[in-house]
């Protein structure tokens, strides 16, 4: 049995403050994809917790699963132990939340399959110890956030299809946020404008101006679309009013730059299969 960790996109980000401990204050607007990893959890008895096969690049310190397993385990005193299996889907470093995302999905299955019985607003507590972004993944809906990224408002925005350009560069999340040229004061907006249009990512033009990858897909996208930046990058979208449209503009993009195309969703792929056993819990 494989459980989704979706990708997600913000569809707006703007930077209105910095804390007295450094972390900035944020509005943004989360929504999913289709596209997501794909996670396996085999229960063991003896406590251990690994991730095999390991992902290249990413040691089991840094393995955000495997953290999200070790601090559930500790919380709860829990003698259960995990060996977990990623089938990576989404580019990695990319701004569409893979590594939040499988935390997330690590601790909403564990908490079932370790029978736990904590609660979401639990599991997003102790997933906010390890990354801003693991809450809405825990929670599982579309959302307005404010604060550092985990004050939720549940929100509908419209689902269209995107398409998504991986621009073939990482983009480091810290550097952004300490560099002096980033916005910091940005003007809070509502809801409401949001939903009348405003939906510009204050990150985007300080990403574009330091990444040349990132600009030249930005300008390529533009042919059809507004492009628009996901959190710091490096990956922008665009939205088409249907699949064949955005499947269209994939078609055509440069050699060198990959690219997918998915549906936006207000409800986590991850809940949606959960929902379709009605209580039957499976086994594993």
């Amino acid at each position: 049995m494989f459980w989704p960790a979706p990708a997600k996109l913000n569809l707006m980000l703007r930077v209105t403050g910095r804390r007295s401990d450094g972390y900035h204050l944020l509005q943004t607007v989360f929504q999913f994809l289709e596209l997501a990893d794909r996670l396996r959890f085999d229960v063991r008895s003896d406590g251990r917790i690994s991730c095999r096969p390991a992902i290249p690049g990413v040691s089991d310190e840094n393995n955000l699963a495997i953290m999200a397993a070790r601090l559930l385990q500790q919380h709860c005193n829990c003698p259960l132990g995990v060996d977990i299996q990623i089938e990576k889907c989404l580019p990695m470093g990319g701004g569409l939340g893979g590594g939040s995302s499988n935390a997330a999905t690590t601790l909403v299955v564990l908490n079932r399959l370790w029978g736990l019985n904590l609660s979401p607003s639990a599991l997003a507590e102790l997933g906010l110890q390890l990354g801003a972004d693991i809450p809405i993944f825990v929670h599982g809906k579309a959302a307005w956030a404010e604060g550092v990224g985990e004050k939720l408002q549940f929100i509908n925005p419209p689902e269209p299809w995107y398409l998504v350009l991986s621009p073939g560069c990482h983009v480091s999340t810290a550097e952004i946020f300490c560099d002096s040229q980033l916005t910091r004061d940005a003007e809070t907006i509502t809801i409401r404008d949001f939903s009348a249009g405003q939906r510009a990512n204050t990150c985007q033009n300080l990403v574009a101006s330091r990444y040349p990858e990132v600009s030249r897909a930005l300008s390529w996208l533009s042919q059809f679309a507004e492009g628009r930046l996901t959190g710091t990058g490096a990956c922008v979208f665009a939205e088409f009013e249907s699949r064949q449209q955005a499947e269209d503009a994939l078609g055509q993009i440069p050699a060198d730059m990959t690219g997918f195309v998915s549906r936006g969703m207000n409800r986590s792929p991850l809940y949606m299969k959960l929902e379709k056993f009605n209580g039957a819990w499976p086994s594993g």
